[in-house]
């Protein structure tokens, strides 16, 4: 498999508007001929499904939730980057690429982060012009505030919510082309396999959630906008529908999935509370602005924490990384978090949970400033704690919450098959080894309103597509595929529900591929992974049918698809003998800090699917650091 990142050459600043003038348009008039698909309608699917259309090419738009308004972008809480510069704080787009380099531990492409720190400011603009309700202060300016891996002020954020006001934004765009008619959208849908034809992706087969119909829906071009695939681990601060399958039905395809191992544990979580748990509760970074990390410096220490004196606690970021402290990035954050519990100084049940006090804010700045910065994060912390968070510090513990890796794009987000778009969480592109808080948002959005539109359009245009039918003997066979596939599921009549698999599948994972890893552990979970799956295809008990809504069906094959790239994930974090950003290796550390392997592993892994029960293929994307520097990655 041949990766060509397809990156342009010259000055960086100079690239993107270079390259977009360098591709092939469709003339205006033509647009209307095309067809495309996009699956996913978050930020990334919303936004491009909305321009694309308002381009005028035709839009068929796919979800599994009832509504383009519940997809996972909802839950995003903190804010969103732009290099804006309101605060006249140094901040500028090299800055927000530099700190994105850096943030990922040098394990990004170069040339798609300075795109993404370009269009960034472009984003804001958008979303205030759609209404979204960014904060503001006293003089009418958009707010910012404070997030981890920078030392600048460029989080723009509507409270605590900023994910679900932005993607209200995007919504009403999508509704709005609906409206017209250039957008089919197809709710409570569920992509189950991609069809390619001569090679290139032409269309998808889907599983209408509510009548069972399986059904084949071809265009010119396919997009996945799916989010990430954090619920591997079953605990995960991620929606429970979230799963992996549309990817991996394209990686089974040709298509390479780039760095599975680079996953994002998130500081700031509510901690685990039993066995009865089937997700986890992130509470946003923003509140580590104001929020003052700690742990009793006595081990065992179980006195309340109003108790315990000033000289006696321990606020261990504000130590080890004076420059940062709070506000250290997300993975050195966890890890330091697990390393306090692990010593004994942990707090709460189990020891799990390390305090996040608000105590000297509040005596700062007054209560009510506080709630009008971060009200609704404290009443959903009350809420499922039973703690009031303005009285006693928030108890919190790291958790599984982004995916760096993912399916393998080139500089126009196509991935190794030709046709097959991959835009946001999905795509593996700009994050490197750790995404740097509000970032998330800034790539999703980016992807779908200012890049894909662009490079879409030079795919289309480069390509003589021939007309398809469904009567085609790749869409039957792609058809039959699923259709197989649901009718094994249904006959194997086992003892075991999807989700206990689940369940068991998400220990493995946390044991031995989670905040820590090491040769053993992950050569224990390769043996454990394939025996489990095996125990999976012998012994699910699969309920109902296929011709009706069967949530036990569904279960059923996400947990399948999470079973095999679980053991890839394994398998990457194995072969990458380095430890970088969230793939923390405990062989390879410098005094608990990441050391990175720069003469063996400054590449993307990219695997490519070699057939069932065969060893995957390791190819690699060097990647070259013309603008910023290797270095050792501090944050002290």
């Amino acid at each position: 498999m041949e990766l060509r990142s397809n990156a342009p050459t010259g000055p960086i600043e100079q690239r993107w508007d270079k390259h977009r003038f360098d591709m092939k348009l469709v003339n205006p008039a033509n647009k209307r001929k095309y067809s495309i698909i996009m699956v996913g309608s978050g930020l990334a699917g919303g936004s491009g499904a909305a321009t694309l259309a308002e381009l005028g090419y035709n839009v068929s738009c796919f979800c599994y939730q009832d509504s383009p308004r519940r997809a996972h972008s909802i839950a995003a809480q903190g804010g969103i980057n732009a290099a804006k510069n309101y605060r006249n704080d140094g901040d500028s787009i090299y800055r927000l690429f530099y700190d994105t380099v850096k943030g990922g531990d040098f394990r990004a492409r170069e040339s798609n982060v300075y795109r993404l720190a370009q269009v960034s400011v472009n984003i804001i603009d958008q979303m205030v012009a759609q209404g979204v309700p960014f904060a503001r202060e006293y003089g009418g300016l958009l707010d910012n505030r404070s997030f981890g891996g920078a030392q600048v002020s460029r989080t723009f954020y509507a409270r605590g919510q900023t994910g679900q006001q932005l993607l209200l934004g995007a919504y009403q765009q999508l509704e709005r082309q609906i409206g017209l008619g250039k957008v089919k959208m197809y709710p409570r849908h569920e992509m189950l396999e991609l069809i390619t034809i001569d090679g290139r992706a032409r269309g998808i087969v889907t599983r209408d959630m509510t009548t069972g119909k399986v059904e084949s829906h071809l265009a010119d071009a396919v997009c996945l906008a799916t989010g990430g695939y954090g619920n591997v681990f079953y605990l995960s601060t991620n929606a429970k529908g979230c799963n992996t399958t549309a990817n991996w039905r394209a990686y089974k395809k040709g298509a390479a999935f780039a760095n599975p191992c680079y996953t994002q544990i998130h500081p700031t979580c509510i901690p685990v509370s039993g066995d009865h748990q089937s997700k986890l509760t992130l509470m946003s970074e923003s509140l580590r602005n104001d929020g003052r990390v700690w742990v009793p410096k006595k081990k065992g220490d179980t006195r309340k924490p109003a108790d315990i004196p000033e000289d006696e606690r321990d606020y261990y970021l504000e130590r080890k990384y004076p420059s940062f402290g709070n506000l250290a990035p997300r993975d050195i954050a966890s890890r330091a978090a697990k390393e306090a519990c692990d010593d004994g100084r942990g707090v709460g049940p189990g020891g799990k949970g390390v305090y996040l006090d608000f105590a000297d804010a509040i005596k700062r700045l007054g209560s009510h400033a506080i709630a009008e910065k971060y009200g609704n994060l404290f009443e959903m912390y009350e809420r499922i704690t039973d703690e009031n968070p303005y009285k006693q510090p928030m108890r919190i513990y790291p958790a599984v919450h982004y995916t760096m890796g993912g399916l393998w794009v080139d500089y126009n987000l196509q991935s190794t098959i030709p046709g097959l778009h991959v835009l946001g969480e999905a795509n593996f592109s700009d994050h490197g080894a750790n995404r740097l808080g509000a970032s998330a948002l800034m790539q999703g959005l980016a992807d779908g309103y200012f890049i894909i539109p662009y490079t879409i359009g030079h795919y289309l245009a480069s390509n003589k597509l021939e007309k398809i039918t469904t009567d085609h003997p790749e869409v039957k066979k792609a058809e039959a595929a699923v259709t197989d596939r649901i009718n094994k599921f249904l006959s194997i009549n086992g003892k075991r529900s999807p989700t206990s698999f689940h369940r068991e599948l998400g220990k493995i994972m946390w044991e031995y591929c989670g905040m820590a890893r090491n040769d053993a552990g992950l050569k224990t979970a390769l043996e454990k992974i394939p025996a489990l799956r095996e125990e999976f295809w012998k012994d699910v008990k699969v309920l109902g049918d296929g011709f009706s809504l069967n949530q036990s069906l569904e279960m059923a094959g996400r947990v399948a698809d999470f079973l095999e790239l679980g053991e890839l994930m394994c398998l990457d974090a194995l072969e990458r003998k380095e430890s970088a950003g969230g793939h923390y290796r405990t062989e390879y550390q410098d005094e608990g800090e990441a050391k990175r392997d720069d003469a063996n592993f400054c590449h993307v892994a990219a695997w490519e699917y070699a057939g069932e029960g065969k060893k995957p293929i390791r190819n690699i994307e060097p990647l070259d650091f013309e603008y910023v520097h290797l270095a050792t990655r501090s944050y002290k």
